[in-house]
């Protein structure tokens, strides 16, 4: 072989597929019924649209994005995340001056260079939620509780919602202060990435995965405890939503996210199923991302959930997804001319919108009968040159066995009245 797929990729092979098609046709169904329609962006955008939007302090910018020169000379990004891209939209076809809020929903692929595990992928997908134009409270519940009952209805159980405010530029850069005071004395042991975060944007040193700098911020100083009043008061009126719409969460200071362009509120979804890397589903608030992009100051707020992962925590939850069935009809022809009519037919049957296959391999007739089966036909219409002949073509249910003689001319109508 002269290759193989490159590391942190996967195929999707046809066995898996159905699996894919049901959680996407479920997620569009529970859009529709919150009312969000679907928006979709190319899958490269300019570089600097990632550099202004996701923030250059993230580890998407600094270690994750693939980013190369273009024939033109330009920089070009494919995507490693769904919001950027959906606010850069947003921006340049104007939908602000129409009527608010807008709210989307897409279904993406992104990329990212990390180290491949259990869950997380080079080349991954996502579903999306946006909304814009609204600074209440009542938008950022909406998009939860979307998340929650999607979850819920794809059969994941010990999920736990755990939400934070992150706070808005006034009273981060008070936190900011008292973060750099409380790592002052530890500077030096701070990995390399840290040390740079310090001046720029010493929140983002919370998020370290590294052993040593997660010890180091342990008694940090709380952004909950900075808020300014106008913060802390959407803070609690999210929880107020939240409790009205009975939905059950967890207030962990330690959220950060990400992705600098986060304001406000921050949340996730938290599993135990699928070890260490267990957030299901994260999103917040980022009021600021489209006057960054560019455009004029709108508010925002979304998520961004991962389809691999979601999947890998149906399969540890013991999901089982409804097998797609086999074609709605199966042609077993014998002879010339049996296979001459088993054509017509077939096209005939497919054109009336019925799901029709027939044998193109040279089997026999019990070697196609045994195929039928075996790809879980619903019924066998068995033609043969001598049958033919007298108009008697057999339609035969694979399930029962069960066996009718309709004549030629009779078993389109049979087939599409009974399907």
């Amino acid at each position: 072989m002269l290759t193989g797929a490159p590391k942190g990729t996967k195929d999707m092979m046809p066995d898996q597929a159905y699996k894919w098609h049901y959680i996407e046709k479920a997620f569009e169904d529970i859009c529709r019924r919150y009312g969000f329609t679907e928006i979709r962006t190319p899958e490269f955008e300019h570089t600097e649209l990632f550099k202004r939007g996701v923030g250059d302090t993230t580890d998407i910018v600094q270690k994750e994005m693939y980013t190369f020169e273009d024939y033109g000379g330009r920089s070009i990004t494919l995507r490693p995340e769904g919001t950027s891209p959906v606010v850069r939209a947003y921006t340049e076809h104007k939908l602000y001056a129409g009527v608010q809020p807008s709210k989307f929903y897409y279904n993406i692929s992104c990329f990212r260079y990390e180290k491949p595990q259990s869950g997380r992928l080079r080349a991954f997908h996502q579903f999306g939620i946006e909304t814009f134009g609204t600074l209440d409270m009542a938008a950022d519940a909406e998009i939860i509780s979307l998340a929650h009952d999607f979850i819920e209805e794809m059969g994941i159980t010990d999920v736990e919602l755990r939400i934070n405010s992150v706070g808005c530029p006034q009273c981060r850069g008070r936190h900011r202060e008292a973060l750099r005071e409380f790592l002052k004395p530890r500077y030096n042991e701070l990995c390399d990435t840290c040390k740079a975060r310090y001046e720029k944007n010493p929140m983002r040193i919370l998020d370290c995965k590294s052993p040593v700098c997660q010890e180091i911020v342990k008694g940090a100083p709380l952004m909950l405890d900075y808020l300014c009043d106008d913060c802390r008061e959407a803070f609690e009126e999210l929880k107020e939503n939240l409790d009205a719409m009975g939905i059950e969460y967890t207030v962990d200071p330690g959220i950060v996210r990400g992705l600098d362009y986060y304001t406000k509120t921050a949340f996730e979804f938290v599993t135990t199923k699928i070890g260490a890397q267990g957030t299901v589903c994260g999103g917040g608030r980022y009021d600021h991302l489209v006057e960054e992009i560019g455009g004029p100051s709108t508010p925002g707020v979304g998520f961004g959930l991962g389809k691999e992962r979601l999947l890998l925590t149906m399969e540890s939850c013991g999901v089982e997804l409804p097998q797609p069935q086999g074609p709605d009809v199966f042609i077993v022809t014998m002879g010339r001319e049996a296979k001459a009519a088993g054509a017509r037919l077939l096209r005939e049957l497919r054109q009336a919108g019925l799901a029709a296959e027939t044998d193109i391999m040279g089997r026999n007739m019990k070697k196609q009968l045994k195929h039928a089966n075996a790809i879980k036909a619903v019924k066998a219409v068995i033609i043969g040159d001598e049958e033919l002949s007298k108009n008697s073509i057999t339609v035969k249910d694979m399930e029962t066995s069960e066996q009718i003689s309709v004549p030629m001319d009779k078993v389109k109508e049979v087939l599409t009245v009974n399907r």
